[in-house]
């Protein structure tokens, strides 16, 4: 994560508002940037500081006792003119009418919500090409950089609750580069680095739901390109901005590897 991009997040991470991915993101940032980790303390320091008691005003109790005479005179009068205006309905008339409209304004929104919202897959597609891009930014990319398979599969035992299949295609022309941590779907999951000349390919590992199978797909988004598959029990997505042949070609090798 950049410096411009863990700024923006600071605030809602201060204050608790950024949603998981983010929070970690942005914590690990702060761990090797004292420029960013200075600006947490600075807007820590300011919240102190406006909570203190002598930046705050009591309103004189005259002042207050005005305030709530023309707050209840003006109640008053609203309820007055609801009165006139509404003249053949009572209060639980005017109540059941309200939500009513309510419901139906719910109802709607919901509906609306549903048509509009993207399916599972698309949803997941998304999150696997932002976390693809995330992971280009600088130190983000490996949390182990191994070209041995020997070596990156044992570094994930005890941060997952499942062993990944780790394969090193070197031979083929994908060297296997390293792996790390991420997150989709509100779970951990394994991601593993290989290259192909100065590209890198990002292939996210989970186990795949019980009975669940998932057809090779292929798609492109900004440039890259996505593929998804099952197979052994795992789920896999491979993202890479490889020419399509390429990433087909890896995807094949992964397959036979992993059947």
């Amino acid at each position: 994560m950049s410096c411009e991009l863990t700024r923006r997040h600071v605030p809602g991470y201060l204050d608790g508002e950024i949603d998981l991915v983010r929070t970690i993101e942005t914590e690990t940032h702060l761990k090797g940037c004292p420029a960013c980790a200075e600006e947490l303390e600075s807007l820590k320091a300011l919240r102190v500081a406006l909570q203190r008691n002598s930046l705050a005003y009591a309103a004189p109790a005259a002042l207050r006792g005005r305030i709530q005479s023309s707050l209840r005179a003006s109640s008053r009068a609203d309820v007055q003119k609801s009165k006139i205006g509404w003249p053949s309905l009572d209060v639980w008339q005017l109540a059941g009418a309200f939500a009513l409209l309510a419901l139906i304004s719910i109802t709607g929104w919901q509906l609306t919500a549903r048509l509009r919202a993207p399916s599972s897959p698309q949803r997941l597609s998304a999150e696997v090409f932002a976390s693809h891009v995330r992971s280009l930014e600088a130190n983000h990319l490996m949390d182990v950089a191994s070209t041995d398979q020997h070596t990156v599969k044992p570094w994930f035992d005890g941060k997952l609750d499942f062993s990944p299949p780790v394969e090193d295609l070197a031979s083929d022309g994908f060297p296997l580069v390293g792996g790390r941590l991420d997150y989709l779907e509100g779970r951990e999951v394994a991601a593993l680095i290989y290259q192909r000349r100065k590209h890198f390919i990002n292939v996210f590992v989970w186990p795949s739901p019980a009975g669940s199978t998932a057809t090779q797909t292929i798609e492109s988004k900004q440039g890259y390109h996505i593929m998804r598959w099952s197979g052994g029990g795992f789920e896999f997505w491979a993202v890479s901005d490889v020419a399509a042949p390429d990433l087909a070609g890896f995807v094949r090798l992964l397959q036979v590897r992993t059947p």
